[in-house]
């Protein structure tokens, strides 16, 4: 019996709601959940991210060195079978999305 992984709730700052919807809503598939003038909340494959506002400075300060890139802090990320990464991977690529680091394995 493998064992069965509980959702989790995580809040991260973003600069623009509506960038912020646009992206998890029209390119990650996510459905919209409560929201108010400074967050919202969406389905991440079955947990809850909380996007909210923050108007000053950048939400994404520090990095740290991992497998030769300077990765953000605060991340997260979504671990899919290999088809449904490469799908998503060239669905992002496609849609022109700016990335910190181009996906990779």
């Amino acid at each position: 019996m493998s064992p069965q992984l509980l959702p989790f709730h995580l809040a991260f700052p973003v600069r623009d709601l509506d960038a912020t919807r646009h992206f998890f809503v029209e390119l990650l598939g996510c459905r919209e959940g409560r929201s108010a003038e400074r967050w919202v909340d969406f389905d991440f494959h079955g947990h809850q991210i909380s996007a909210h506002l923050k108007d000053d400075g950048d939400p994404v300060a520090a990095s740290n060195p991992v497998d030769g890139h300077q990765v953000p802090v605060p991340h997260f990320g979504l671990v899919l079978p290999w088809d449904r990464w490469q799908a998503l991977a060239d669905k992002l690529k496609d849609s022109g999305t700016a990335f910190v680091i181009e996906p990779y394995v």
